[in-house]
């Protein structure tokens, strides 16, 4: 199918064709129509799948069709981060090419004083950080009683962000009679208990397995001590030729210190994440994407929305405590029918958090070493077998397998001391979690 065949506009269909789009993806399959219609939305769809085109094309023509006659904004779309409402900023400024819609993105990190004097000229559409967006409320830089679309983009990650005072705050701001859509990465308990008070019928669009990585996105692991993982992340980028990968820490001091150690060894590395100003940030990222910068070392938050055309290499240089963002940060790569490659550098204190993910998506990843880089323990990263019910043993005696320890458990890399199996940690971005207030890097 075509895009026209979805009922877009002539104008959008250049737009999309300017853009090297003829054949539209599977959530824009079933999301054009379903928006064009009038209905309210709900829909599930993986990193990469060209969701924001699936709603921003639709809610264009629909802009289109009945011209502004204040100041608006008619269209509100919330996203949690700088860089994800800066994309679909980009996004509806793309796609708006031959269609005449004034547009702009508000969120925090920078000065509130030249966004309040674009909200005053008018616009159609704003893209805005739902605290950044509470802040210019209270100062009357906007209001909201022209809204007829409202749009809740990264809904799960907003509400792992502490957002949903915010969010709350602003539903309540907004005309009653209004479209509503909510995309997400998952359908979990908490976005549907805020669908429920939030959509009226809506049309249910799941276009992908929950939890499921891309098929595109080749995934390996490497077993290696904590001590040498720079160098061989190093010895990676060299041998490989990477000339652009994205390596997410867990923690901002320890983008910081990867970031130092590899300009030390002469590979061009940038660090992005809430630390940062939004100008660093912005010119760490248009680095990396001229190829002036060959690794970009990037926080879960900070990375969340970045869209980055081809990017061939994502590696894990630390495991993240939740094995949902495992999956955000493997979709950076191999999307929009892309190939790529995420590979894991994991040390013994991170193998619960590698059979978590295992479990999540439902997958074995395979093990690899490189020489001179094997860890300490090498039997502990080979995947556990199977067992055998008819020759499992009879544990009750207590010893159980003679192999030297009570209870016949070969010591492994998992027995370590300090395995992190938890929460979320608090101490990389600053977030406090669904049930604390808003974390400030994307307000």
């Amino acid at each position: 199918m075509s895009f026209s065949s979805l009922g877009l506009s002539e104008q959008l269909v250049r737009a999309t064709a300017d853009q090297g789009y003829e054949t539209p993806s599977p959530i824009q399959l079933q999301a054009i129509p379903a928006v064009l219609s009038g209905k309210d939305v709900m829909a599930a769809a993986q990193t990469g799948t060209g969701k924001t085109a699936g709603f921003t094309l639709p809610l264009l023509q629909r802009l289109a069709e009945k011209p502004r006659t204040g100041k608006g904004p008619r269209v509100l779309i919330l996203a949690p981060t700088r860089e994800l409402a800066a994309q679909v900023h980009d996004s509806v400024n793309l796609y708006s090419k031959y269609v005449p819609t004034k547009a702009a993105v508000v969120f925090g990190g920078v000065k509130i004083n030249p966004q309040m004097m674009k909200l005053r000229k008018g616009l159609d559409v704003l893209v805005a950080t739902p605290g950044r967006l509470m802040d210019l409320y209270q100062q009357n830089a906007v209001k909201f009683n022209e809204v007829e679309i409202l749009v809740l983009d990264e809904a799960d990650r907003m509400l792992d962000m502490g957002f949903i005072r915010d969010i709350k705050k602003i539903l309540a701001l907004l005309p009653a009679k209004r479209q509503n859509l909510l995309f997400s990465a998952t359908f979990s308990g908490e976005i549907r208990a805020l669908a429920q008070g939030l959509l009226n019928n809506p049309v249910q669009i799941d276009v992908a397995v929950r939890n499921t990585t891309a098929e595109t996105v080749k995934q390996s692991v490497y077993a290696v001590d904590q001590s040498q993982k720079t160098a061989l992340l190093s010895k990676l980028v060299r041998d490989n030729s990477w000339e652009q990968v994205l390596v997410f820490t867990r923690t901002k001091h320890g983008a910081n210190r990867l970031t130092q150690k590899l300009e030390k060894d002469g590979i061009t590395a940038a660090a992005i994440h809430g630390n940062k100003s939004q100008g660093a940030r912005t010119r760490a990222l248009a680095n990396f994407k001229a190829g002036e910068v060959r690794v970009l070392v990037a926080t879960d938050i900070a990375a969340r929305g970045l869209d980055i055309k081809q990017l061939p290499q994502v590696v894990n240089f630390e495991l993240p405590n939740v094995p949902e963002d495992y999956v955000h940060r493997i979709g950076r790569t191999g999307r929009a029918g892309e190939s790529g490659h995420a590979l894991s550098l994991v040390s013994a204190d991170e193998l619960k958090m590698l059979v978590g993910i295992e479990k999540l998506i439902k997958k074995q990843l395979p093990r690899k070493e490189m020489e001179g880089f094997e860890p300490k323990n090498h039997v502990a990263m080979k995947p556990k077998a199977k067992a055998d019910p008819s020759k499992a043993r009879n544990r009750s005696g207590g010893n159980g397998g003679g192999n030297g320890r009570p209870g016949g458990k070969p010591r492994s890399f998992g027995d370590k001391p300090g395995g992190r199996s938890g929460g979320r940690s608090q101490s990389g971005n600053g977030q406090r979690g669904r049930s604390g207030q808003r974390q400030t890097q994307g307000a």
